[in-house]
């Protein structure tokens, strides 16, 4: 059993730890070409408890107009969860 928990996340073409998974990842996104400091962030989250109930939007359109965004730079995506009890997954657009 404690094998199989320790292997289950090698398929997974994300980084999933099997006990804590804390990542930030790129997901798409347009020119990327603004400076940081010019740009407006807007960020949309969905929650999942225990691995069975999962709830939230975390789209690109609900970040989008979270951050009052009218051209998208680029895509960023969050994790954190802990033993799979709770996780916070988020999308993170970035633009003007």
């Amino acid at each position: 059993m404690a094998a199989a928990l320790l292997v289950a996340g090698c398929a997974s073409p994300l980084p999933i730890g099997t006990l804590v998974t804390q990542v930030k990842l790129p997901a798409a996104g347009g020119d990327g070409v603004v400076p940081r400091s010019a740009l407006k962030r807007g960020v949309s989250e969905c929650k999942s408890y225990f691995g069975m109930v999962a709830v939230g939007d975390a789209s690109v359109d609900t970040a989008v107009r979270a951050g009052r965004i009218t051209k998208i730079h680029y895509v960023d995506w969050e994790a954190d969860n802990i033993l799979g009890i709770i996780g916070t997954y988020r999308c993170v657009v970035y633009g003007e």
